[in-house]
């Protein structure tokens, strides 16, 4: 039996409001659009990994107001797949480099009112709780509530 997936995607915004997404086209998957982010290493914050996973896929490292906003379930998976989405701010000169080309062939900023597709299942079900939208077919989410 295979090992449950916890993971992290990162939602880095821009002052102009413009989201990250890199293109992944990993082999034996198909080609789609993903948020930056990745497996949650033992003993690591979802905020920890989104940071360590944002440096090695784009090379930025300084993120702002890391904030977890909610935790997302997929239920179709014959395993476990849990996916923690961390909002973060970065400088709007943040550039984005390819760091992980085996996985990634570009990055690129979008308006949240005009993402591409296909996105990453993952990616969709944590951009759509950051949108406000219901979550795609076979996924739960579960927000975060702030403590005051």
């Amino acid at each position: 039996m295979r090992q449950p997936v916890i993971g992290v995607g990162a939602i880095l915004v821009r002052p102009d409001g413009a989201v990250l997404l890199g293109y992944r086209d990993k082999p034996g998957e198909s080609p789609c659009w993903c948020l930056p982010g990745g497996h949650v290493d033992a003993g690591e914050s979802f905020k920890a990994a989104a940071a360590r996973e944002v440096a090695e896929e784009t090379g930025i490292s300084e993120l702002q107001r890391l904030k977890l906003l909610a935790i997302t379930q997929n239920l179709n998976s014959p395993v476990s797949i849990v996916t923690g989405a961390v909002l973060a701010n970065v400088k709007q000169d943040a550039e984005a480099f390819v760091l992980e080309p085996e996985v990634f062939t570009e990055w690129r900023w979008f308006t949240p009112s005009a993402l591409p597709a296909p996105l990453f299942p993952a990616s969709q079900a944590v951009l759509a709780h950051w949108q406000g939208h219901e979550p795609p077919a076979g996924w739960l989410t579960y927000p975060i509530v702030p403590v005051e």
